[in-house]
């Protein structure tokens, strides 16, 4: 799963996700994408499971691209364990996505294989999710 080496700091606060993406909205890589119409947390296990869905079905040819990284630290309580006595520990990685975001890009296998794989992977993340072609 995807986590970074090191960070600034230990534990984040929660904030809110506000507006629309201004930064990776656009298409980069390939020639068909995936993109967010939602704001929402994706942890790191779920984009992990939608770049698997996605290769499987792609039957590993072509190329894919993942946009998102989770780089946010969400802590946690133990269950059962009463109010106060500070923050929990950092459980898992999350990535803030905005609405606009692409979150994954495929290229090398025809439109109607792409469309079935970037479905798939979108079955997987907490979203609601867009079938995008690039415009050349």
């Amino acid at each position: 799963m995807l986590q970074p080496t090191r960070t600034k700091f230990r534990k984040a606060h929660k904030g809110r996700i506000h507006g629309n993406e201004s930064r990776c909205n656009k298409m980069n890589y390939g020639s068909f994408g995936l993109k967010a119409l939602q704001p929402e947390r994706v942890i790191s296990k779920q984009i992990e499971a939608a770049r698997v869905a996605l290769t499987r079905h792609m039957k590993r040819q072509g190329r894919v691209w993942t946009r998102v990284f989770p780089n946010i630290p969400v802590s946690k309580k133990p269950t059962e364990v009463r109010m106060g006595k500070g923050k929990g520990s950092p459980e898992f990685w999350a990535c803030r996505v905005k609405p606009g975001r692409i979150l994954f890009e495929v290229d090398g296998v025809s439109e109607q294989i792409a469309k079935e794989a970037l479905y798939k992977a979108s079955a997987k993340l907490p979203i609601k999710t867009k079938f995008i072609r690039r415009i050349s």
